[in-house]
């Protein structure tokens, strides 16, 4: 078990993160809450793929956004946001109102 979840977090040398991998660990990286080693596994990767680069920037953006526009954002919205992206982590497609 250990050794499949030392694959899973790219801790093996020379060893780049999955698409599944960087969608677990994104909010994280954003955040800056994650160890050193990982961030630069996650920078690359992002870097490399279009498809989590362009959801790194959508956080992003999203984040800036409610900075702008509230000192506080209400933990509703925040659990929305996070429902959201489990979804795209999922691979689900986004409802439509």
């Amino acid at each position: 078990m250990k050794n499949w979840l030392m694959n899973r977090l790219g801790r093996r040398r020379n060893e780049q993160l999955d698409c599944h991998a960087v969608g677990e660990l994104l909010q994280q990286y954003l955040d800056d809450a994650i160890d050193e080693d990982r961030s630069r596994l996650i920078a690359a990767h992002l870097e490399d793929c279009r498809r989590c680069g362009l959801e790194a920037e959508t956080y992003e953006q999203i984040k800036r956004t409610l900075a702008t526009r509230r000192a506080e954002v209400p933990e509703e919205s925040v659990d929305r946001l996070r429902e959201f992206g489990r979804g795209l982590i999922q691979g689900d497609e986004p409802s439509t109102p």
